[in-house]
């Protein structure tokens, strides 16, 4: 196809010490996109989709549009006169060392460990016991390719820890291949499994694996419908192709996501299997006997359950059956149908988010999207609540049954994440490893507040900044939200967002509705015909920071990814008034073709499908970003980000999105995609591009802003 080009100007802006001026202009010459006639029609409704070509990933013709859109959005990115001040302060900061909290595995201790800016973590061991300081590398996948872009997936080791199995994703791509290892040598011991996707990696005692895949899909692996999980066994010394199917592969019975992994004392299977992101049916099979049948312990996905933990026969098991907040209960293997499950931590206020360690239950809770951990003994009895080091988010209260200490993170938007070192029986926490990092916590404050959504429901909101902000209405703020899938968006610390408010930027951070910070009626006031609520809470979120005079509509950026990416395209959709910027990344932005690309139909319990009635294909039709792109609206500046390798959220979602935007904005602020190759949804993205997506992302939005210098400092020439 033939590039056609045609010119617009840009901008008149507004400079950062708040005076109206003429900036230099960047010129844009955008990539006119082809249309093409393709209509879909939904119970009787005819609906045009020209820029469907764009969805086939393995054309030369979308290669050429991804190209030339690039071209344009990077020959703007290049202009912008602190963008490399931006890069340079992000690797700056970045460049710390990083590591995690050691775990033991047969004879030794592993961590991992970054030593600032290495694109991807190292993992390392010593022999316990021994001084750490004697760790060597275990497995550095920095070692896997040159550029970084082949990650680490999973690793999990044998019993004894002899053996170690561990996946990688080349490019980003969610589909992972699989290496056996000795753990002791480190050798290859069998050839690699391939074809493995959204699968964990457990351990049948030391003889084999057990993993889940889908078959290969025709076409492009990238974008083609999957839609028949597998649960395999793979015993060492024999071919993948011997892989026996352990549940699914039925043309009766087809679920989307089929998980199987052992209890810590290899004597049960536990099956879980779904046909959406939530609910699923449980299942149980003796390992001990081969003959033994596969025992179900919930035959509906009506809600979400597992086992975690199990003393002989005697199975803990974590559900929200009648509990939407979460509760642990009993059941012997003998007889483990829901009806004989007896409650073993009741449900509380809070939602609940156990695990095991020393001998213990611990059991994390949600208070307003804080952490709360509460000990309690294999009785059930509490034995404490564990005194955090503050307010924010702990995590990883996790250990073998042996072990007399385990290890917790704790984090929150001013404070980088810190491991602490627990006495299980005494109850006793001491600092273990603290980051060395060019960030003063004292110098910034997070505060909750509590704004009225729409109709009246209270949504909690996180609002961290420099202390000494005034609230003028002129402070550069980026809101991200989620709202979906039952996901929490709990406190945590941030490079990039460190980097946001050194230049005097707000980072806010509401609950929406349709995550899972208030239990499963919170997600579930956020999904399918209550999907509007979420985008109801983020504008009420937007406007209360507005009212407040922390910022104004010139000043406030949207952000958000994956589901969030949808957040950030219907808002910008209903209200484009509200925003100077808008940031979707990743984004699920055509709601009315998702459920067609890979395992997207998984999704339908939070959206539900264009197919299901004439009323859902109307309510998703109402708010597709992709379908609610309207000719003469004056849409904020914005930035649109995705990868080429992604194959959960399909790339032709931003592709089409971004298609509309350009064809339809009446005014001058740009619309740009900004396409990263070598790179999936997120997951495993090399530090390197991390920060230069960054730099990007922030220097696009003070830009637009109308600074054309750094806010810190225009604020130090005011101050002095």
């Amino acid at each position: 196809m033939k590039n056609i080009l045609f010119p617009i100007a840009v901008l008149l802006l507004i400079v950062g010490c708040k005076e109206e001026s003429k900036k230099e202009v960047i010129t844009l010459e955008y990539h006119k996109t082809k249309k093409v006639d393709t209509v879909d029609t939904y119970f009787g409704v005819d609906v045009p989709d020209p820029y469907r070509w764009l969805e086939d990933d393995m054309s030369e013709e979308t290669g050429n549009w991804v190209k030339s859109q690039n071209e344009v959005t990077f020959g703007y990115l290049d202009n912008i006169p602190f963008r490399s001040e931006l890069k340079e302060r992000l690797s700056k900061l970045w460049n710390y060392e990083k590591v995690g909290a050691p775990f033991k595995e047969g004879e030794y201790t592993y961590f991992y460990k970054n030593d600032g800016l290495q694109n991807q973590y190292v993992i390392y061991r010593y022999k316990t016991g021994e001084d750490p300081s004697t760790a060597t590398v275990f497995l550095d996948p920095n070692t896997f390719n040159e550029e970084g872009t082949i990650s680490l997936g999973g690793l999990s080791f044998s019993e004894d820890g002899s053996k170690a199995a561990y996946s990688i994703s080349e490019g980003g791509s969610d589909w992972r291949k699989v290496l056996i290892m000795n753990a002791e040598t480190k050798e290859i011991i069998e050839d690699t499994l391939v074809d493995i996707k959204f699968s964990g990696l457990s351990w049948k005692a030391n003889d084999g694996i057990f993993y889940s895949s889908y078959d290969k899909p025709k076409g492009s692996e990238l974008s083609a419908k999957t839609d028949q999980h597998k649960l395999y066994y793979h015993k060492l010394g024999t071919k993948q192709a011997e892989d026996k199917i352990i549940f699914g592969g039925t043309e009766a019975e087809k679920h989307r996501y089929v998980g199987g992994n052992v209890t810590d004392d290899n004597k049960y299977l536990q099956i879980t299997a779904s046909v959406s992101t939530s609910g699923n049916k449980l299942f149980i099979k003796d390992l001990e006997n081969p003959d033994a049948p596969l025992k179900v312990m919930a035959n509906h996905t009506d809600n979400d359950s597992y086992i975690i933990e199990n003393v002989g026969s005697k199975l803990y098991v974590v559900t929200n059956k009648n509990a939407p907040n979460g509760k642990i209960v009993t059941v012997d293997a003998s007889n483990p149908s829901e009806e004989n499950w007896k409650d073993f931590i009741p449900e509380t206020d809070n939602v609940l988010s156990p695990s095991t360690g020393g001998g213990y239950f611990f059991a994390e809770y949600m208070v307003d999207a804080v952490s709360k951990v509460l000990q309690y003994d294999y009785d059930g009895n509490l034995v404490r609540e564990v005194e955090l080091p503050g307010v924010g988010s702990a995590g990883g209260f996790g250990a073998k049954k042996e072990d007399a200490e385990l290890y917790y993170s704790f984090t929150n938007y001013v404070t980088p994440g810190s491991i602490y070192k627990y006495d299980i029986k005494k109850g006793t926490s001491e600092l273990y490893r603290k980051p060395e990092i060019d960030f003063n916590p004292e110098d910034y404050e997070s505060n909750q507040v509590f704004y009225t959504s729409k109709d009246g429901t209270k949504v909690p909101m996180i609002i961290t900044h420099k202390k000494g902000l005034e609230l003028n209405g002129g402070n550069p703020t980026i809101l991200y939200g989620y709202g979906g899938f039952n996901i929490s968006l709990t406190p945590s610390f941030s490079i990039a967002n460190a980097v946001w408010m050194e230049q005097g930027g707000i980072y806010a951070v509401p609950n929406l509705r349709g995550g899972g910070e208030y239990g499963k009626e919170w997600h579930d006031a956020g999904t399918q015909m209550k999907k509007q609520n979420v985008f109801d809470d983020f504008i009420a979120a937007a406007e209360y920071l507005i009212e407040k005079n922390y910022t104004s509509s010139d000043y406030l950026a949207v952000r958000g990814g994956s589901n969030g990416g949808l957040l950030v395209g219907a808002t910008m959709t209903q209200r484009p008034d509200l925003m100077k910027v808008a940031l979707p990344a990743v984004g699920v932005l055509d709601m009315l073709r998702y459920h067609t690309f890979t395992a997207g139909a998984g999704w339908a319990y939070d959206y539900g499908t264009a197919e299901d009635s004439p009323e859902m294909f109307e309510y998703l039709k109402g708010y597709s970003p992709v379908h609610n792109v309207k000719a003469g609206t004056k849409y904020p500046a914005t930035l649109v980000t995705t990868g080429d390798h992604d194959d959960r959220v399909v790339p032709a979602h931003s592709f089409k999105f971004a298609a509309e935007l350009q064809e339809k904005q009446a005014g001058n602020n740009p619309v740009l995609i900004r396409i990263e190759t070598d790179a999936g949804h997120g997951a495993g993205t090399p530090v390197s591009k991390t920060i230069e997506q960054y730099a990007d992302i922030y220097g696009f939005t003070l830009y637009n802003m109308g600074y054309e210098v750094l806010p810190e400092k225009v604020n130090q020439e005011v101050k002095e």
